[in-house]
């Protein structure tokens, strides 16, 4: 075969494997959808017929991942028809990890810790720049980061790629093909579009508000000035392609009746909710640190507590001091549920309650607790997990892997030189290079490790079923590659590199102990010379 015949060859791949793609995102697409109200025949049939597209597409154009995974939502699909439609916690726990899995297949890495760039199925990006050299080296840094960058040298070059393939976004140069002509292109190629492609703007000097003005009525979610690196590009390209994952929300009901608990569960069930039921209060603080809901259901009076003390020991534990709690009661006396609400309360509904209020009120509260929850748990600069709740992450991941048998590796990481960075640059850059590694790690771990910011320059990584050979592995490779990374300055590009120290979860080894380990590796790591990992050796 001649090299043109490859090219051909792997072209009309990438063509088939765009076409599997697009059709995982159409499938995703009616599983976000199914989350906004209570599901029905026709959701559940949509869906069935969009995966069933996939799983025909996948076969066809030899996409071995994601006919499996068709075939696992398939699997899903038939239990829940025969179920009688009725949609059980386990069910909507199976259809939401195929769905995550989905989202992440030619988009992220896997599962697995494979240290190979994301798939070139992924659509690139075109960079249309008037800079040849400018684009040459943001598309080199951008592969760092595991995304295809294309660099376009004219017009007819960007028409030409148009023509062939749309890109997951477009960079475009004000000033690209001559004064203002890249505000015209992106214009004209917007216009011939059902959907509109991500569109960033460039302009290496400072625009006046008529320019910002036409880029925005061409289409544009964002326009850079000045210098252009590819942390902060690939940050804002990632917001606006990212197919966003569904995370089911997480109730759990507390109602010594059986039967009302099974009922609460089934109409919460029908909503995609995933739900679970204990009959016995005694018991909720276990089920508490195991669940981890999103907010919690609580009968008034049960024999052994009445609802309100338990919403008080509840309340006695911090960081369960913000999970919204409702009384679901048959209890009509107003000066009552006023008092039961009091006690730790956040609202009070009345048995017996349509299953679509009750539904809304369980989206609404939950929704709100977990943007609380997110403002609360994570860094502002690099919207990492914060060093609290990072350690208690890492002690949930502990009690995990103990129960299960499995192995857990936890990592400290600390960029070298950095106040070296902040005196000599100053401290934007500092930010800069923090929330680069920050890009780094989310882009190149997997979805089930915690990255954390533990304070200043250090972050910190919770690796679950994972010992601490591999732990290296990966993360050495991720030193190798963040160190090439150059952020435009003067007089010379600057590089900045990282010490890493790993520890292994050991019989009698409780969580700050882990934690211990992990920072007297590190230690050893700066003092070895940094720019290196080290494994704790006791």
């Amino acid at each position: 075969m001649s090299e043109h015949e490859d090219l051909s060859h792997d072209r009309l791949k990438n063509h088939f494997a765009q076409r599997v793609i697009h059709q995982a995102r159409q499938v995703l697409e009616v599983w976000q959808r199914l989350q906004q109200h209570e599901w029905s025949g026709a959701d559940m049939a949509e869906m069935s017929e969009a995966n069933i597209r996939l799983l025909r597409y996948a076969e066809r154009f030899g996409q071995a991942e994601h006919a499996d995974l068709a075939r696992a939502i398939d699997h899903s699909l038939n239990a829940v028809l025969a179920n009688k439609g009725r949609l059980s916690s386990g069910l909507i726990s199976e259809l939401n990890l195929a769905m995550q899995r989905l989202s992440r297949t030619g988009l992220r890495h896997g599962d697995q810790f494979e240290q190979t760039f994301l798939p070139p199925l992924r659509k690139p990006v075109y960079l249309a720049l008037e800079d040849g050299e400018r684009a040459e080296r943001l598309a080199q840094q951008m592969e760092s980061f595991g995304l295809i960058a294309q660099p376009l040298g004219s017009a007819d070059a960007f028409h030409a790629a148009m023509a062939e393939r749309h890109p997951a976004a477009i960079v475009m140069d004000v000033d690209f093909s001559g004064p203002g002509r890249g505000l015209a292109l992106a214009e004209a190629v917007q216009q011939k579009l059902e959907q509109k492609l991500p569109l960033l703007f460039y302009s290496h000097a400072d625009t006046d508000t008529p320019t910002r003005l036409a880029a925005v009525r061409t289409g544009a979610q964002e326009f850079f000035t000045g210098t252009l690196d590819a942390s902060t590009l690939i940050e804002r390209i990632e917001i606006l392609t990212r197919v966003a994952q569904y995370e089911p929300y997480r109730v759990l009901v507390v109602d010594d009746s059986r039967a009302q608990a099974t009922h609460t569960e089934r109409v919460l069930n029908s909503a995609g909710i995933v739900t679970r039921t204990l009959t016995e209060p005694i018991q909720a603080l276990d089920e508490l640190a195991e669940f981890q809901p999103d907010l919690i259901i609580l009968d008034m009076y049960m024999p052994e507590c009445s609802g309100t003390e338990l919403a008080k020991v509840i309340r006695q534990h911090e960081r369960y001091v913000s999970v919204p709690i409702i009384y679901l009661s048959a209890e009509d006396d107003l000066d009552k549920q006023l008092d039961a609400m009091s006690e730790g309360g956040d609202d009070f509904l009345t048995k017996p309650i349509k299953p679509r209020h009750l539904i809304a009120t369980v989206r609404t509260r939950a929704t709100r607790a977990r943007n609380l929850k997110a403002r609360m748990v994570r860094d502002s600069l690099t919207g990492l997990y914060n060093h609290t709740y990072t350690l208690q992450l890492l002690e949930d991941a502990a009690s995990r892997a103990r129960r299960d048998g499995k192995p857990l590796a936890f990592a400290m990481l600390d960029i070298d030189h950095f106040k070296k960075v902040n005196d000599s640059y100053g401290h934007p850059m500092g930010d800069r290079v923090i929330k680069s590694l920050a890009l780094f790690l989310k882009q190149r771990l997997r979805k089930t490790d915690y990255i954390g910011r533990y304070g200043g320059e250090e972050f910190a990584v919770v690796l679950p079923d994972t010992d601490a050979a591999t732990a290296t592995r990966v993360l050495d490779d991720i030193r190798r590659r963040f160190a090439e990374i150059h952020y435009p300055a003067q007089p010379l590009d600057l590089t900045c590199t990282f010490s890493c120290g790993i520890a292994e979860l050991e019989d009698g080894l409780d969580a700050a102990a882990l934690s211990k380990r992990a920072d007297q590796a590190l230690y050893a790591a700066k003092h070895g010379g940094r720019n290196r990992v080290e494994i704790y050796q006791g």
